[in-house]
């Protein structure tokens, strides 16, 4: 694994976690086009591994924007925070999904890169035009269970690869009439336990592979990966908590769509894996 390709990845994953543009769907688009990760030019280990440890960068930016309402969860008691309750009732549907894919033995499809691109920019025209008409232009600053209940469950839908997490989520918290600022900041705290969970599962796949065995001789570009990560999405989190008013998430829209038909484009024509359903028949 070089230096050049580790930071590109975490940049990548910067960007795509927080940026509504899915960072698993640009990860798998940028690996693909690099040639990176195919198992003929024995990066596959090592590319699972920084994947794992790109999601450490990201945790660590959401805690640290956030660091004083993490401090306030540990003031109310943890049991009796009512923001804690929040996040672990929006993380359930993901949970739920996440059981019931593994009963059924289905895993997630390269094939639907391309539509849920598009799938993202539909959700953020959707968002964008949500905000401004009617109860949603002020909407309500507070989010109570039914916000989070709807979020988690876009949250959940989000779990199709290349659909963005942070996308579909402020679609679900503008759509049940929160407004766009509070969807998001909302949105970006439940990408917490969210990315925890992922790091856990994915950590305990790598450690079977015996991906971590590659951690010493690949130490200086994981470094670079990680804290590009770490660094970016932090920007990226300042960016839209600063700007959500003034950016209009039909930009992000633009682009996805744009980038999903580029995809489909590369599928019909045998660049990419060809066109199939967000989930297959696990090998």
């Amino acid at each position: 694994m070089s230096i050049l390709h580790a930071a590109i990845l975490g940049i990548v994953q910067g960007l795509g976690e927080f940026l509504p543009i899915s960072s698993s769907g640009h990860l798998n688009l940028v690996q693909r086009l690099l040639g990176m990760g195919l198992a003929d030019n024995g990066n596959a280990p090592v590319l699972t591994l920084l994947t794992v440890l790109l999601h450490v960068g990201t945790l660590i930016a959401v805690i640290v924007v956030f660091w004083e309402d993490w401090i306030g969860i540990f003031k109310d008691k943890i049991v009796k925070s009512k923001l804690l309750g929040l996040l672990i009732l929006a993380s359930l549907p993901a949970v739920a999904l996440k059981v019931a894919l593994k009963v059924l033995g289905l895993e997630e499809s390269d094939g639907f890169l391309g539509l849920a691109f598009l799938l993202t920019g539909c959700f953020l025209l959707l968002a964008e035009k949500l905000s401004h008409r009617g109860r949603h232009a002020q909407g309500e600053t507070d989010v109570k269970p039914r916000n989070a209940l709807i979020m988690g469950c876009m949250q959940a839908l989000a779990m199709m690869p290349g659909v963005s997490r942070s996308g579909s989520t402020i679609l679900g918290g503008v759509g049940s009439g929160l407004s766009k600022k509070t969807a998001i900041r909302f949105s970006f705290m439940m990408s917490a336990p969210a990315i925890l969970g992922g790091l856990l599962l994915e950590a305990k796949d790598a450690a079977e592979t015996g991906a971590f065995s590659f951690v010493k001789a690949n130490i200086v570009p994981i470094a670079v990966g990680v804290v590009l990560a770490a660094l970016v999405g932090y920007a990226a989190i300042q960016f839209m908590l600063r700007l959500v008013e003034k950016v209009s998430l039909n930009w992000f829209a633009l682009y996805v769509i744009v980038l999903g038909a580029v995809v489909l484009i590369l599928q019909c024509t045998g660049v990419l894996p060809a066109i199939t359903g967000p989930y297959i028949s696990a090998v």
